[in-house]
């Protein structure tokens, strides 16, 4: 009888190892069922202008693949930016009216993310503002007109071998990613997998024909953080406002 009663011991050892790992934030290669952990603390890796000296940096990311009549409005957009950069009046961005990114600038950095796996879920929380997106697993995804537009859309996907896809629809015309116009019909589709075990790439594509001439991917690496804890970060009593020249300014008495 002790070989039977080995073997079922020995079964529940990795049976609670997998779970130890899973509760633990630990990196262990897979769950439970079998798919990959990607759960925990992430950061992108090489900060925002991407190089360092890790391995598994992603490729760079191109300039957006903009039809004729959004190139010329895009770039004009881009040079007010640098030239007033340079006359120290940074023009207002979302940060000047404590707007969250929303998708796909969320998964960009710089600060770090979490991840967490449940049954039927993964939840992505990004410590910026709190932003949290659900992305639901092996559900349909919902017609466009039944989807309340928003700043992350609704998020569908499916483990495909070691990666995880995802398609998202629904989010909101002014809510922009490296300033690039979209319409209502833009389509991101992602692939999350590990490159390496501590290791995540997120290859994001957008499929946008109103806008964009192709689609446009870029990849953003990450490296998890096993003892990193994401921390409140709440945009309160903010004293960035817009001029009338869309000027960021910094109110320097006391608030309304």
């Amino acid at each position: 009888m002790r070989a039977p009663l080995r073997t079922a011991s020995l079964a529940c050892a990795a049976l609670c190892g997998a779970l130890a790992a899973l509760l633990c934030g630990t990196s262990a290669a897979q769950l439970p069922d079998g798919v990959p952990n990607i759960s925990g603390a992430w950061e992108r890796l090489g900060g925002l202008g991407g190089g360092g000296d890790s391995p598994h940096m992603p490729p760079r990311e191109p300039p957006p693949p903009l039809k004729p009549e959004f190139r010329a409005e895009w770039e004009a957009r881009r040079e007010a930016a640098r030239a007033a950069d340079a006359r120290g009046e940074p023009l207002a961005t979302n940060y000047t009216f404590c707007i969250p990114d929303g998708m796909p600038g969320m998964m960009s950095g710089p600060f770090p993310f979490e991840i967490l796996q449940s049954p039927g879920q993964v939840t992505i929380v990004q410590e910026a503002y709190n932003q949290i997106r659900r992305i639901y697993l092996d559900k349909p995804q919902l017609p466009l007109a039944e989807i309340e537009p928003g700043f992350y859309g609704r998020s569908v996907g499916e483990w495909r071998d070691d990666t995880l896809v995802v398609e998202t629809i629904g989010v909101r015309e002014d809510v922009r990613f490296r300033d690039v116009p979209h319409s209502p019909e833009m389509r991101i589709t992602e692939r999350l997998r590990l490159v390496a075990p501590d290791v995540l790439w997120d290859e994001i594509t957008i499929d946008d024909p109103a806008v964009l001439e192709e689609p446009w991917t870029v990849t953003f690496g990450y490296r998890r953080m096993p003892d990193y804890e994401i921390l409140e970060y709440v945009c309160e009593n903010n004293r960035e406002y817009a001029d009338e020249r869309g000027v960021t300014r910094l109110r320097t008495g006391p608030q309304d």
